[in-house]
């Protein structure tokens, strides 16, 4: 399982988008099921717009199954504060952190994102091990 943070889905459904072309490669290239959080689609759709045509693409994307929704339980949006308060330093919005903590509940590290510099940052709970993100881009 992948999951996918903001910059891309806004890459992939916007074709003015810089990183259109790249993301749409990347994507042909996944063979794993994609999914993402409710932060991130909230962030998404805020910055593709509502009304817009990128937005009703991501729309008809997730509709047909290209793309899975994970829904936080209270014992991950606790995480994801954990995780907000740890990177304080380097802010971490709730989107960022979703991605963290349920990669971890899922036991994956592969996340899809063209924000390199935060997610090089971030270090996903192992057993008693952190491990950086597996980074796709």
């Amino acid at each position: 399982m992948i999951l996918v943070d903001t910059g891309p889905l806004i890459a992939l459904f916007d074709p003015k988008d810089k990183m259109h072309e790249s993301c749409k490669e990347i994507l042909k290239t996944i063979e794993e099921k994609i999914c993402t959080t409710i932060p991130v689609l909230t962030e998404a759709f805020h910055i593709l717009t509502p009304e817009s045509i990128s937005s009703d693409r991501l729309k008809d994307f997730i509709v047909k199954g290209g793309l899975s929704i994970l829904f936080m339980d209270e014992k991950v949006i606790e995480r994801c504060f954990e995780l907000m308060e740890k990177y304080k330093d380097h802010p971490m919005d709730l989107a960022d952190a979703s991605l963290i903590a349920s990669a971890e509940k899922l036991e994956t590290r592969k996340i899809f994102t063209i924000d390199r510099n935060d997610f090089e940052t971030y270090r996903i709970q192992k057993g008693h091990k952190y491990l950086s993100p597996e980074i796709l881009s």
